[in-house]
């Protein structure tokens, strides 16, 4: 099966590697298998890979994980999926200062 990705250099996932233990929980609840362990620190293997649904920071008990769950592009391709769109968050219409897509 192939992985699924959402858009590219976006995702709100950040890793802290000094801060890890190595004790694998962030690669037992990815549903996307965004990390791996590797010589006894867990590593990104794909940051694209990940759907900011926030299991893996839930999980890392040294805080070594951050993202915003439930905010990112995930769910802006969900929407754009509903709608039959492209991905798309309604952060970058009329309602937005910035007239800047959150999404990239």
């Amino acid at each position: 099966m192939e992985r699924l990705k959402y858009l590219k250099d976006v995702v709100s996932l950040r890793f802290d590697p000094a801060r890890c233990t190595g004790c694998g929980l962030c690669q037992t609840v990815c549903p996307h298998g965004v990390f791996e362990v590797r010589d006894g620190k867990a590593a990104i293997t794909d940051r694209d890979l990940c759907m900011e649904c926030g299991a893996c920071a839930r999980n890392c008990a040294t805080g070594a994980i951050e993202v915003k769950a439930g905010v990112g592009c995930a769910a802006a391709v969900i929407t754009g999926a509903i709608r039959g769109t492209g991905p798309t968050c309604d952060c970058g219409g009329e309602s937005n200062s910035s007239k800047e897509p959150c999404c990239g």
